[in-house]
């Protein structure tokens, strides 16, 4: 009996590898439609490119803490779950960062110098970034351990079947938010001063450039001198 496969003979996985690729496939569209219309009210809002792609740029680098404490706690990632709440996280880790540059960019305008402007965002959006970051992991974590509360009976359990579908996407959420609050409060500053590094490297650059040139032609209307090694060929 042949047992090689026709050409003609197509295979496909239905079932719940289907609703999988589906969901899998929602919720990336979903990711990048809220990117897009983020990034579209960002840019009309702060009336800069590089803040509005900050901004976007924290949102990505969240997903980095939600893989990883998917690692550590050995959970295995879910298009569904995990993907909704890498979608919700999003909404947060934009709150947290727009508060930031939002009163970075007041004390800018007042005339606070660069760095000093950077400094004070910090220290006075330090607590409200901390407590929406506390208060929303303390509220998720009984979802993320598992531990279901019935005020009825006035039971506690742990590994409630309930709670355990909400598990993944409680999970992403406390550790994708606890690593993105580092990022806002540490990386977010460091960026801000970026463009500043960089117009006073640039600007060496071509002052350095401007410099050799100026030395290489010499006083005004004379020719450079030429190499000592044709001087004495001739």
């Amino acid at each position: 009996m042949d047992s090689v496969i026709k050409p003609r003979v197509t295979a496909k996985f239905t079932g719940s590898s289907e609703d999988q690729d589906e969901a899998a496939a929602f919720l990336g569209f979903a990711l990048l439609l809220s990117l897009f219309l983020m990034a579209m009210i960002l840019i009309t809002q702060f009336n800069s490119f590089y803040h509005s792609a900050l901004i976007l740029f924290s949102v990505i680098l969240s997903t980095v803490g939600v893989l990883l404490g998917l690692m550590i706690t050995g959970q295995k990632f879910s298009f569904i779950m995990s993907g909704t709440g890498i979608v919700a996280l999003a909404g947060i880790v934009v709150n947290n960062n727009i508060v930031l540059i939002d009163t970075f960019q007041r004390l800018r305008q007042s005339g606070m110098e660069l760095h000093e402007a950077i400094v004070r965002t910090t220290a006075q959006r330090l607590r409200p970034i901390l407590l929406t970051t506390i208060t929303t992991i303390f509220g998720l974590l009984p979802m993320a351990l598992g531990i279901s509360v019935n005020f009825f009976s006035r039971e506690v359990t742990l590994a409630n079947p309930v709670s355990y579908w909400w598990t993944q996407m409680s999970t992403a959420v406390v550790w994708g938010l606890s690593f993105s609050t580092l990022l806002t409060l540490f990386l977010t500053p460091c960026l801000l001063m970026v463009p500043s590094h960089m117009k006073v490297f640039f600007k060496r650059q071509s002052w350095g450039r401007r410099r050799i040139s100026a030395n290489d032609a010499g006083p005004i209307g004379e020719l450079p001198a030429r190499p000592i090694v044709e001087q004495a060929a001739e």
